[in-house]
């Protein structure tokens, strides 16, 4: 997995590419906890290809610092087979999930 952190003034895009699984969850969970200061956090899925439970984790955990630092989240570019996996977990009713 590889992520692309870009910032712009208080929004940070974090792009994940390839797979969020057990083994690299953690990664995005230290660079999303790194997070200070931003208003607006973007989960750009464009080149994810697989996300496990533990990467869904990760992403609810995203969407809770946000919204107790007053923020706004959402997930972008999602694939039809990642966001199945969102819509199983019901994430699509509760997030800002938009697809492809």
């Amino acid at each position: 997995m590889t992520i692309t952190k870009t910032l712009e003034n208080d929004k940070v895009v974090l792009a994940v590419e390839g797979w969020l699984d057990t083994k690299s969850s953690p990664e995005l969970g230290k660079e999303i906890g790194a997070l200070s200061e931003v208003k607006e956090l973007v989960l750009d899925f464009d080149r994810l290809e697989y996300i496990a439970s533990s990467g869904l984790r990760e992403v609810l955990a995203a969407y809770k610092k946000m919204q107790a630092a007053g923020g706004t989240f959402c997930v972008v570019n999602v694939g039809s087979e990642v966001m199945e996996v969102f819509k199983l977990a019901g994430f699509d009713k509760k997030l800002d999930v938009r697809g492809k």
